[in-house]
């Protein structure tokens, strides 16, 4: 069998990031965290001072910066170890308006098609069964409503040590919604041969074991 890719996609704070490291973990695949490169490009900016509504400033550091991904599966620039910093607000109030940007997505995307082109991997993001990988294996799309969205974003922030308010994380989902879904560039939305999973009532396990059941359905995984 060719090389098989799963396709995570939804909005913000819908649980992909968490089920698709947990998918990967279960099947020995490799994990690319599509959003944490957009985060890791709009830290750069912000770091350089540059306005990120401005998209003729925002794409200079096209080709000056290498995103990665290191050992721990933590993403990089320039090798460096950023993890933590694009956790932070104001790398979450910004890069929506980075994600936008088409030279930009364009500059990710081709590193990210390249990591699915020799191993079995679990890619997650808001276009990756619609554009990045549009023949990938499996595609899901996980939705939530948006006051559980913004309590689990809420929550996960506390955790990490983040300063915020509930109020806060349901505002910036409010905006990083409309903007990821009105962009004219690769807009947020379901692709028709994805599988939709509603997580609001769910809990990560149930998550996992549908998608493996749904892989099993198709013959994806070894008996």
């Amino acid at each position: 069998m060719s090389c098989i890719s799963v396709a995570i996609d939804g909005p913000s704070a819908s649980g992909k990031s968490t089920i698709a490291k947990l998918l990967a973990k279960k099947l020995g695949y490799i994990y690319i965290d599509t959003g944490a490169m957009y985060r890791a490009y709009t830290l750069a900016c912000l770091k350089n001072n540059i306005d990120c509504k401005d998209e003729e400033k925002s794409e200079a550091l096209i080709g000056k910066i290498t995103i990665g991904f290191n050992s721990l599966n933590h993403v990089t620039i320039d090798g460096i170890d950023v993890e933590s910093e694009i956790r932070k607000n104001d790398v979450a109030d910004n890069v929506s308006y980075i994600a936008s940007y088409k030279n930009i997505r364009l500059f990710l995307v081709a590193s990210q098609r390249e990591f699915a082109k020799n191993n079995n991997i679990i890619m997650d993001g808001r276009d990756i069964g619609t554009y990045v990988l549009q023949d990938a294996t499996i595609k899901f799309y996980q939705i939530a409503d948006v006051n559980e969205r913004a309590r689990r974003r809420y929550k996960e922030n506390i955790e990490k040590g983040i300063v915020c308010t509930f109020e806060d994380c349901l505002t910036n989902l409010n905006k990083r919604d409309y903007i990821d879904s009105h962009r004219s560039f690769c807009p947020l939305r379901k692709a028709e041969d994805s599988i939709e999973i509603n997580t609001t009532n769910l809990n990560i396990e149930d998550v996992l074991n549908m998608m493996l059941l749904y892989m099993k359905e198709r013959g994806l995984l070894n008996e």
